[in-house]
């Protein structure tokens, strides 16, 4: 088992997910480290479409691994602007990259999106123990 890394430009869910969050409001999301670890080798990932708007914990979509067949769920309320169309071709990026080239979803962030779920890496990394 390799080390797990929560790089600290990043905010995590409590299920498993990770936002990047920009200064003019918007965002990327992928699964945290952890979570790729847990599903072992990525076959196939279902995303949404760009226009879709989800609130905080809503389910986007699914991972699908050798193991399991896993919900995704949204660390904050907003709107899908882009989906990494790579993952259809090549689902291992997520776990090869999971913070890089492993991106799931650029998205709009809402104006009243609630952060309080978010954790840093270190309370992130807590709670997996």
């Amino acid at each position: 088992m390799s080390e797990l890394t929560f790089p600290d430009d990043i905010l995590y869910h409590p299920e498993h997910t990770w936002v990047r969050i920009a200064d003019d409001n918007t965002a990327v999301v992928g699964i945290t480290d952890f979570a790729q670890e847990q599903l072992g080798e990525v076959a196939f990932v279902d995303l949404p479409s760009a226009g879709a708007a989800f609130g905080a914990g809503d389910e986007f979509g699914t991972v699908e691994s050798i193991k399991a067949v896993s919900s995704l769920h949204m660390p904050i309320t907003g709107t899908v602007t882009e989906v990494n169309e790579a993952l259809g071709s090549d689902p291992s990026h997520v776990n090869t990259s999971p913070y890089g080239e492993g991106w799931m979803l650029r998205i709009s962030i809402a104006p009243d999106a609630d952060r309080t779920q978010l954790l840093n890496g270190p309370a992130y990394a807590a709670q997996l123990k």
